[in-house]
């Protein structure tokens, strides 16, 4: 019963992807959803794609097996970037009219930065998706026969097919439909548990307080400091959160939209942490921490809700990995392939971004087939070389002065100081670190364009 619902729910999904995909008629379409998204449909967009596996498989799994402390990510460090999103990002980037992140690199610099932008993003964008894949093939695993690798390709074939025919419009629609199933199977999930054999109240009055502590016992203030800066500032600058805002029909829809998907992701992504706490009261222990959620809705689910919820684990992790395919095809198709070729017409464009989603979706199913881990997966995408495009993105946006030079050294010190301050030297806060020199290292290049125009 339950694989008879799930290949329904999949087909439901390809079929409005299908029929988006005979609206399509230009890039802007295809990657922006024609720039006409209302605060309702573009908050629950934000709020779906944003809430994937890490959320529902990956948090529970770690705050089961480590309390708070094993994952501060979720749900407030990313409730928090979703918030600073609306802040400092949304209004500008709108006004500016662009169709990808980098184009804006290019406007604001030239276009070696945006070049240079891409092939930061991209490679973080492809472990995000990795991390989603193999979280997909997780699930579907858990309620057949088939293994690990199998569900892989199977998770490859549907996923790329589904976002090349719909492309960001039947993602924003779908986004809809899964947000509700998000939200349905979390809360089925939690009512069942509460309705059980557990007292509520004694638990919680019996809980080790270290259980509730967001501190490890053997982690200084730097290594915590830094552990929230990954998820609220290492994710805030990214292309699949972007294109969202750009796809909004005015500038105040795409601010008060990431406000109010925040308020969504805090509300329901805080269901996932309570039922890890309770997990080793609820399941004793396990052998893999990432199997916790889906054994805990097997035990405690009758056959109708657990349907309810495995179609809700399924569009959590969907609605992210169709966003992360339609970001890393924009930024290498619209922003190299197009200019590079020289196509013209709107049809060579449309083709060139489906080529791309199929080659994003066959590099994450590779990185996912070579992991062990999806929190794993999803920590070295928040941070591998995020620094430097939050330095250059915020200065850009914010400060008047600043060049290319500036955009550069920022961009370069993101990369180059974030593995020698952690691997190199083991300092406790790699990411506050490269943030900090990154951010010099921009002033730095305001400095150098002032001498040269003085000696000039």
């Amino acid at each position: 019963m339950i694989l008879i619902f799930v290949c329904l729910y999949l087909l439901i999904q390809l079929f409005i992807a299908l029929a988006v995909s005979r609206t399509i008629k230009s890039e802007s379409d295809f990657f922006l959803a024609g720039k006409k998204l209302p605060t309702w449909l573009l908050s629950f967009s934000l709020f779906a794609s944003w809430f994937g596996a890490e959320t529902t498989i990956g948090t529970s799994g770690a705050v089961f097996s480590e309390g708070l402390a094993g994952s501060r990510a979720d749900p407030f460090g990313y409730s928090l970037c979703l918030f600073l999103l609306g802040l400092l990002l949304t209004t500008k980037l709108w006004e500016g009219g662009y169709t990808t992140l980098a184009d804006f690199f290019r406007e604001r610099f030239d276009y070696r930065i945006e070049k240079l932008a891409i092939l930061i993003i991209v490679p973080s964008t492809l472990l995000w998706g990795a991390a989603q894949m193999r979280a997909f093939g997780q699930v579907v695993t858990s309620m057949t026969d088939w293994n690990l690798n199998q569900t892989l390709w199977i998770a490859f074939a549907f996923v790329t097919l589904y976002t090349l025919l719909g492309g960001l419009l039947g993602d924003i629609i779908t986004d809809l439909i899964q947000g509700i199933m998000i939200a349905l199977g979390l809360v089925t999930l939690m009512y069942f548990v509460l309705k059980a054999d557990i007292d509520f109240v004694a638990w919680w009055e019996k809980l080790p307080a270290e259980r509730l502590s967001f501190q490890k016992s053997d982690e200084s203030l730097w290594q915590r400091m830094d552990r929230w800066c990954i998820p609220i500032l290492g994710s805030l600058v990214t292309q699949e959160l972007i294109s969202r805002v750009l796809s909004a029909k005015s500038k105040s829809v795409a601010r008060n939209s990431a406000y109010i998907s925040g308020v969504i992701y805090l509300v329901f992504g805080s269901i996932p942490v309570l039922l890890g706490l309770m997990g080793p009261e609820l399941m004793g222990s396990l052998n893999h921490n990432e199997d916790f959620i889906i054994t805990l809705a097997q035990k405690y689910l009758p056959s109708f809700a657990f349907v309810i919820f495995a179609g809700a684990l399924i569009s959590a992790i969907l609605a992210t990995i169709d966003s992360i395919l339609l970001s890393a095809s924009a930024l290498v198709s619209h922003n190299i392939l197009v200019p590079l070729f020289k196509f013209k017409t709107e049809k060579q464009k449309i083709i060139s971004a489906r080529v791309m989603i199929v080659l994003s979706a066959l590099v994450c199913v590779v990185i996912a087939f070579s992991s062990d881990s999806i929190y794993q997966l999803v920590e070295v995408a928040s941070s591998f070389g995020t620094a430097g495009i939050l330095v250059a993105t915020l200065c850009g946006l914010h400060f008047k002065t600043g060049g290319s030079v500036s955009a550069l050294l920022a961009l370069i010190a993101g990369i180059i100081v974030l593995p020698i301050a952690e691997f190199g030297f083991g300092w406790p806060a790699p990411f506050m670190i490269t943030l900090a020199t990154s951010f010099g290292c921009y002033l730095l290049g305001i400095a150098i364009s002032s001498l040269r125009v003085t000696n000039a």
